[in-house]
């Protein structure tokens, strides 16, 4: 299978905010944007406990958002900053559609979607 034709998908992504980048028809070169996901965090909570298990709910949500973009994705670059992309990483590696998805991560800074689409198609070709 030739690179262009593989379902590639990019993801930038801090602890709140992604961005997914991918081929809307693989047969084409172009990477777009394909959408965005959220995670507003916890709201503050008496009980740390149940603060703490609001907020790995959102965050398990907040993933399963992501992965709604990148149907039978065959590879995925992940950058962002942090460790939010580890996590992720390590949250798909976990759900059985993605287990055998071939990912890399690096780490950048926050950038426009065009240079975001730029980043990923060059990390793929």
């Amino acid at each position: 299978m030739t690179q262009s034709s593989k379902k590639q998908f990019g993801v930038w992504m801090d602890t709140h905010q992604a961005t997914i980048v991918g081929r809307a028809n693989p047969a084409l070169s172009d990477f777009t944007v394909l959408g965005y996901a959220g995670n507003a965090g916890a709201k503050p909570n008496t009980s740390e406990k149940n603060e703490y298990n609001d907020e790995k709910t959102l965050q398990h949500k907040f993933y399963k958002e992501i992965l709604t973009h990148m149907q039978n994705a065959e590879e995925v670059h992940v950058t962002g900053t942090g460790t939010a992309q580890e996590q992720f990483m390590r949250f798909m590696a976990g759900t059985p559609q993605f287990k055998n998805t071939a990912t890399h991560e690096s780490t950048s800074n926050k950038m426009s979607n065009e240079k975001l689409t730029a980043y990923i198609a060059a990390r793929f070709n």
